[in-house]
């Protein structure tokens, strides 16, 4: 229980409103060790907590009365960066004198520079706009007691190796550094070694990776044919909100044309659109104007909707972990939801890794007929 901890009446005050009743495991794990000072790797999905695992120390430590910037978190994409100052906020409802503000690339920076004039204690951004601050001096990191890396892999997939390594050059050396990632590759464990003194490693453990209220299941299908199918699962489940994931942007490109051709509401979500592009795809999808997004793994991240009750893996993710993020996209909150995952000849073999990987059960589907879609269709009039 969040009583239990050393944290103060107004966070467990936010902390109920947010209709949070207990600790998830990474929470239970982190949130002592950051209390105490040392320096924390934690691995864990998205998900799991671990907003508020690093969110709650972060705010019990903030001195309100200081102006000064006092804590800075880095986040691989704009949208995770909203997303956590959001949490953040949520949290630091009843605690007054605590500003929090996302700093991200695409926003007008002049915006950026006022808002940062008037004194803000934790800066959540994005390493290439969060360096150009720092190279203007708008933002000053000699106060700094913590810096967290959050989804520090997919920030080191993303290019931001050099960026966040010259940020941590620049910070005092008596910081807290704090490190969060789903997946430990080597150079994750460089920057840990080189950054961080004796740091505490916490991980969760695999098997809550797996998602209960999720039904999985496969379909085999010829690649001409996946289109076709997947437009009858859309009528057969006819799922109020859906996520469709596809390997390559120009997959994502093809694949809306084609839906919007057949009539659905359908946009799309990758790396190469223009901040405003992404941000209206992300706006018209929480409002429910577009039934269906069509995503690549890495845009994808950030994604946060409560609705969504299908997830269509298009194609087969790379990689195992991929797998469980797309699907954690569906059943949040309680909800139950579904998930619909292709493959092609071979790749019945990898669905067999995940499967055991996952610890879970993903159970082979016929192709409905179009009599099936037809007969539902009456079925839901």
């Amino acid at each position: 229980k969040f009583e239990k901890l050393n944290i103060s009446q107004e966070i467990i005050r936010a902390v109920e409103d947010m209709g949070f009743e207990e600790l998830t495991p990474i929470q239970a794990q982190s949130i002592p060790v950051m209390m105490s000072g040392a320096d924390l790797i934690g691995q864990a999905q998205t998900g799991t907590g671990k907003t508020a695992a690093f969110g709650i120390p972060l705010l019990q430590k903030v001195d309100p009365e200081n102006r000064k910037l006092q804590a800075l978190i880095l986040c691989p994409t704009r949208e995770l960066a909203i997303q956590v100052a959001e949490e953040l906020r949520n949290l630091a409802k009843y605690l007054h004198g605590i500003k929090v503000l996302p700093i991200y690339g695409g926003q007008d920076i002049s915006r950026q520079i006022r808002s940062l004039k008037g004194g803000v204690q934790i800066i959540i951004g994005t390493p290439g706009r969060v360096m150009d601050h720092m190279r203007r001096h708008t933002i000053r990191i000699k106060d700094l007691q913590t810096i967290v890396l959050d989804e520090a892999d997919e920030m080191l997939n993303m290019g931001f190796r050099e960026d966040i390594e010259t940020i941590l050059k620049d910070t005092p050396e008596d910081r807290q550094t704090v490190l969060f990632s789903a997946t430990m590759p080597k150079a994750i464990l460089d920057i840990a070694g080189t950054y961080q003194k004796d740091s505490v490693h916490v991980k969760v453990v695999k098997k809550e990776l797996t998602v209960p209220n999720i039904e999985q299941y496969y379909y085999e299908v010829r690649p001409k044919n996946k289109e076709e199918v997947l437009c009858r699962l859309l009528d057969l489940y006819a799922p109020r909100l859906s996520l469709v994931f596809c390997n390559t942007k120009k997959k994502v490109d093809e694949l809306v044309l084609e839906l919007q051709n057949r009539g659905y509401f359908a946009e799309g979500l990758h790396g190469d659109l223009k901040q405003m592009q992404r941000d209206r795809v992300m706006q018209g999808f929480r409002d429910g104007n577009t039934d269906i997004l069509v995503a690549t793994d890495v845009a994808a991240r950030g994604i946060d909707v409560d609705d969504v009750e299908a997830v269509f893996n298009y194609d087969l993710p790379q990689d195992d972990e991929y797998y469980v993020h797309r699907i954690g996209r569906t059943g949040r909150a309680g909800k139950t939801g579904k998930s619909f995952t292709f493959i092609v000849g071979r790749e019945v073999y990898k669905l067999k890794d995940i499967e055991r990987y996952c610890r879970t059960k993903i159970k082979a589907q016929p192709i409905p007929s179009l009599d099936d879609v037809a007969n539902m269709r009456v079925e839901h009039v």
